[in-house]
């Protein structure tokens, strides 16, 4: 190593490792899979490996939001620096929330912010709230951006476990007194990734009761909240009181066929709104002013959301339908686009399957199905229906062959 680069190792922040940055050998269970994917595809050559771990959705966005996106974008007043957000997106964000969620009476320039996706907000959030030793309640498994940011700006994250037997719910009564003390964020996350359980009223109304009891503020992540198969979408800010404690975010990601558009909304309480806008404000210029307008049709062409949601759902049912089929116990999720499965104990006479992580490498190996393993509470995988499949006849057809590929397995639970 030269002296320059030797310097320069040494100055990495200790929040991302210091000066053992980029030296960490272990290999994460992402890049376990994709190794694994190229190893499955190099050993069977020719044969087809069905992709059930990726996490956005396989098609364009729609026909109507990429016109809108063209046409606005040959427009000189799209061009500059979009700051926080225009106010037309904002209006569009308000009837969206009205009319897909009956939440009423949203100010849209004191209750609504744009973001660059949900993930940059999720982000700094952190910033918002947390100061050193301050607690951030995040549910397991789940997304973990806010708790890698907590931690950086040195608070502490308590994991709150989703069981099977909860429902996939976080049991509040569990805190202890010095930590409700401490916690200054709830994260929440339903419809859920990677679970696929949703929230209902009485939940969000515990939620509400207790952030007023102990003033934490709640941030429920509604990324997968319009693909919901459980009757009407269910948001946070439609149970009295939520909008007290906490706000919201959403996403045109999953539910508009917009994950590289980075486009997303925050809504709920103007305080933290507002506390969001001024770190947000030292962190970007808000997103390009033509991808807005694009999110504003689609904002208000919500019956996208409902074919794309219709098409999770059919693919879902005839999943659950295939597992069972071989002897899993699944659970047809009531949200997202993700089925969440126990793994087998092993097979009958043969291995066993010690972690979510052996039994999906077993399938990717052996079956080239890939899927992506959970180990944080219990040992579970997790089915993505955003597998590619440019038709109902396709679908039909891959559905088949993986359960055409499970079936000579004698799975035992």
């Amino acid at each position: 190593m030269s002296e320059k680069e030797s310097y320069i190792q040494s100055l990495f922040a200790q929040r991302i490792g210091g000066e053992n940055f980029g030296k960490d050998t272990t290999i994460y269970k992402f890049e376990k899979i994709k190794r694994a994917k190229k190893a499955a595809m190099d050993a069977n050559p020719g044969k087809e490996l069905f992709d059930l771990g990726v996490g956005e959705p396989d098609e364009m966005a729609f026909p109507g939001v990429v016109a809108r996106m063209q046409e606005e974008t040959a427009k000189p007043e799209n061009r500059g620096y979009a700051d926080n957000g225009i106010s037309e997106f904002k209006e569009a964000a308000v009837r969206y929330m009205e009319k897909v969620f009956d939440v009423s009476g949203l100010d849209p320039e004191t209750e609504i912010i744009h973001s660059i996706g949900a993930k940059p907000a999720l982000a700094m959030m952190a910033s918002v709230f947390v100061n050193p030793g301050d607690v951030t309640l995040m549910t397991v498994p789940g997304y973990p951006v806010m708790g890698t940011h907590s931690k950086w700006v040195q608070g502490e994250v308590v994991n709150l476990p989703l069981k099977e037997e909860n429902g996939f719910l976080p049991d509040l009564d569990t805190l202890s007194e010095d930590i409700r003390k401490r916690a200054k964020l709830l994260y929440l996350n339903y419809p859920n990734n990677p679970t696929g359980a949703t929230a209902n009223v009485e939940f969000f109304e515990k939620v509400v009761r207790f952030a007023k009891e102990n003033k934490i503020v709640v941030v429920q992540d509604a990324a997968y909240a319009a693909l919901n198969f459980d009757g009407k979408p269910l948001s946070f800010l439609s149970v009295p009181g939520a909008k007290d404690v906490g706000i919201e975010l959403h996403s045109l990601s999953k539910s508009y066929n917009m994950t590289g558009w980075r486009l997303g909304f925050v809504a709920g309480n103007p305080l933290v709104v507002s506390g969001f806008a001024n770190v947000k404000d030292n962190y970007d210029s808000g997103q390009f002013i033509a991808i807005q307008k694009a999110g504003i049709y689609a904002l208000d062409h919500p019956e996208i959301t409902e074919e794309i949601s219709a098409k999770y759902r059919r693919r879902l049912k005839k999943l659950t339908d295939v597992l069972n089929g071989v002897g899993f116990r699944a659970a047809m999720p009531k949200g997202s686009f993700y089925l969440y499965a126990k793994v087998p104990k092993g097979i009958k006479g043969g291995r066993t399957f010690d972690s979510g992580e052996d039994f999906s490498q077993y399938l990717i190996t052996e079956k080239l199905i890939s899927t992506v393993p959970w180990d944080d509470v219990g040992h579970f995988v997790r089915f993505s229906a955003t597998f590619a499949a440019p038709s109902q006849e396709e679908e039909e057809r891959i559905l088949g062959e993986i359960g055409n590929r499970l079936s000579d397995v004698d799975f035992e639970f």
